[in-house]
């Protein structure tokens, strides 16, 4: 009898075990957090900026009348000539006066030169944060594709701090992620940023060099 034949042999003649039962997620989850007081707003707003600014981002609170205005004063201090945006803000950059507006309004195949090497900075919207790591929540659709986080060199994204969580886990069960999700989900924790084998970070090496999230809060949560 072969080598091969022999080992074939002895896995199939080896006692079969019982499938392993799955893990049970939600019961980790409180138990890591038994005991632990329910987090807050402002626990979660303060705790994000923290994280954010560790990964080198920027957070700039802002309340649902003056982001708009808020994001002109940016560009002007940024120097962005040309600004991505998609169809849901156009009415409301418009209103604000921000100059070399660019909808995304094209298949890529049609202005690829343009968008890669002619556009300053992009604004998105998230679905949410995650206070725990200073992470943007992203799904990209076909009013805001991906490449509009992923191209400009500078990122500016709208999160409204009600859509703030303590962990991953919170985001994921109380969006209810398991009954749809995009084909793509980004998590996007500061600027673009890679490393060497020695772990030395490089920002803005392969994507945006510049995130800057305006976050949305009420007026007395502005300081």
């Amino acid at each position: 009898m072969s080598a091969r034949a022999n080992i074939l042999q002895r896995l199939r003649a080896a006692p079969q075990a019982t499938s392993p039962l799955p893990p049970d997620v939600p019961a980790f989850h409180a138990a890591c957090h038994a005991g632990l007081a329910a987090g807050t707003r402002a626990a979660r707003i303060a705790l994000f900026c923290e994280k954010m600014a560790f990964w080198h981002g920027e957070v700039v609170r802002v309340t649902r009348a003056n982001w708009p205005q808020t994001l002109r004063e940016l560009c002007v201090t940024k120097g962005v000539r040309s600004l991505l945006h998609g169809e849901p803000h156009t009415a409301a950059l418009r209103a604000a006066g921000i100059g070399g507006l660019k909808p995304y309004d094209r298949p890529v195949d049609a202005w690829k030169k343009e968008l890669f090497e002619d556009t300053d900075a992009s604004l998105t919207s998230t679905r949410g944060g995650i206070a725990e790591t200073g992470t943007l929540i992203i799904w990209p659709d076909v009013d805001e594709p991906r490449l509009m986080s992923l191209v400009p060199p500078i990122h500016f994204a709208l999160l409204d701090a009600d859509q703030l969580y303590d962990d991953l886990f919170g985001a994921m069960r109380e969006q209810r992620w398991s009954s749809g999700m995009p084909t793509n989900a980004l998590l996007v924790s500061g600027p673009s940023k890679t490393a060497d084998i020695q772990v030395t970070l490089a920002y803005g090496a392969h994507g945006p060099k510049e995130l800057v999230v305006l976050m949305l809060v009420n007026e007395e949560e502005l300081k």
